[in-house]
């Protein structure tokens, strides 16, 4: 045992050394992020518009520039928050998405490992006959037969003088806060996706309120004009027309369950829940829509979990080189043996029967005919292709949330314009038909009047739901509430 001690001594300032070695040399270029295209002001937010009715959005202020908070809270929809919650719990795609990052999270583990050698221990017991005939064989020797009994620990360890750990980490952390980043991403994206299936179905919901009440004042018409028939003031074909524009009308409030009962499907699906056991209320839309800060755009870099990720990979794919590049240096390995070795299990363990051994080796490839060259030069291009990817990520962000906010503003000025138009053509119906009860004309300008009433509506309900889902997408496209500190560091 004193001489393992003595062995273990005079190698420990060997083993100092190298460590200071190792400390100083990571190979390969450290990663600077991209740098990528940006705007000082967001082009639709230069000139808001005056006096917008729904107020969606507005400039943001010092004290109040991003999204806080679950972001759904803001529509004051216990309907939706509800649903929102299950999403975390429920949603499978979310639950797939999560495991994935957990995966690369403990890969992040499996790369620090290979800081440290490894061990290994363990007794070991034979029995051998050699042969009789071998050449050199001692004929003096009658019995060639003999036990071996040991128990001995191996350490081994590569030590990274080039830092390929080194860079090896790096790359599984910006894989893993990558992959957390999609987790997010992903999230985002289920959650406004619920959002939107659940305002779809409400503007529905506000559809059927409107065909309902047509098909309420459309059954008073058609008394109407049944009456003045019998009375001799109105023709049959006044009838007809009164009974077909009833009848399909109510074709119209019966086709609108299709598309509502797919939109509760959908929400179903999205929180965990199968759609034969599912089913919400009628609700037709009716609060206001939140006012949405949008921030500045050098924000949107670090608030977008889609940007996040493109920059993660690109940091990957940079350590990537350093891997590549440490391929080029010697391979270095240092090993030791320590135990005991004996004939006799009654000397097995004593101080006779002890045995180490210490050694190193340093392997260089001297001809590979270009391969490591050709890796390394792959690893460059891979991370270009990222750097690519990421800049493109941020121009696809910017026009995102410049189409949200230029569909918000052109939204609320249509929205004002079609409140004019149902305006106009609830009076053109109220003239037509008093016009009609003095039988000053026929019953085909009453019908007119109500077909042209009641698209109107219709397109003044689709903006209202129109807007509600912009709202949505501007927050999306806005990162949420999420931001880049919310990445494990790991």
């Amino acid at each position: 045992m004193r001489l393992v001690r003595a062995g273990v001594l005079m190698a420990a300032p060997a083993f100092s050394a190298l460590a200071l070695l190792i400390a100083g040399c990571t190979v390969g270029p450290n990663y600077q992020r991209p740098d990528a295209a940006t705007a000082p002001a967001w082009k639709e937010n230069a000139v808001p518009p005056p006096n917008p009715p729904n107020g969606t959005w507005k400039q943001a202020e010092p004290s109040d520039d991003v999204l806080r908070g679950p972001w759904w809270d803001a529509y004051a929809d216990p309907q939706l928050s509800g649903l929102e919650a299950k999403i975390t719990v429920s949603n499978q795609t979310l639950r797939a998405s999560m495991e994935q990052f957990f995966s690369a999270r403990e890969q992040v583990r499996v790369a620090r490992s290979q800081y440290y050698p490894t061990l290994s221990a363990g007794p070991s017991i034979s029995r051998q006959r050699e042969s009789y005939n071998q050449p050199n064989a001692n004929r003096a020797i009658t019995n060639y037969q003999y036990n071996t009994f040991s128990i001995a620990g191996q350490a081994q360890w590569e030590p990274d003088l080039w830092g390929q750990v080194r860079r090896t980490v790096e790359q599984a952390r910006a894989n893993a806060q990558a992959s957390a980043a999609l987790l997010a991403n992903v999230e985002l994206s289920l959650r406004a996706e619920l959002a939107l299936d659940y305002f779809q179905m409400r503007g529905l919901d506000s559809q059927k309120q409107l065909l309902d009440n047509t098909v309420r004042s459309y059954e008073e018409y058609l008394k109407l004009t049944q009456i003045r028939f019998k009375g001799g003031v109105a023709t049959e074909s006044d009838v007809a027309l009164a009974e077909t524009q009833l009848e399909q009308t109510r074709a119209q409030d019966i086709d609108i369950g299709v598309a509502r009962a797919q939109y509760e499907h959908a929400i179903a699906t999205l929180i965990g829940t199968p759609a034969s056991t599912f089913s919400l209320a009628q609700m037709p839309l009716g609060q206001q829509i939140p006012t949405i800060p949008i921030g500045v755009p050098s924000q949107l870099l670090e608030r977008r979990p889609d940007i996040a990720a493109a920059e993660r990979q690109a940091d990957a794919a940079n350590a990537q080189i350093g891997v590549a590049i440490a391929a080029y240096y010697p391979n270095v390995s240092l090993s030791g043996t320590g135990g005991f070795t004996s004939g006799n299990p009654g000397t097995w363990i004593q101080g006779p029967s002890e045995m180490w051994s210490l050694g190193a080796s340093a392997v260089e490839l001297l001809f590979d005919a270009g391969r490591r060259h050709a890796i390394t030069q792959q690893a460059r291009d891979a991370y270009e292709q990222q750097v690519a990817n990421y800049r493109q990520s941020v121009l696809a962000a910017f026009q995102d949330v410049e189409d949200n906010l230029a569909a918000i503003r052109i939204l609320d000025q249509e929205s004002a314009q079609q409140a004019l138009a149902v305006a106009a053509a609830q009076r053109s119906l109220n003239i037509s038909t008093n016009r009609y009860k003095g039988g000053v004309t026929t019953y085909l300008e009453v019908l007119t009047a109500q077909t042209a009433l009641l698209s109107n509506q219709r397109t003044q309900e689709d903006i209202a739901t129109r807007q509600f889902a912009s709202s949505v997408q501007l927050i999306r496209a806005l990162g949420g509430g999420w931001d880049t500190s919310q990445l494990p560091k790991m």
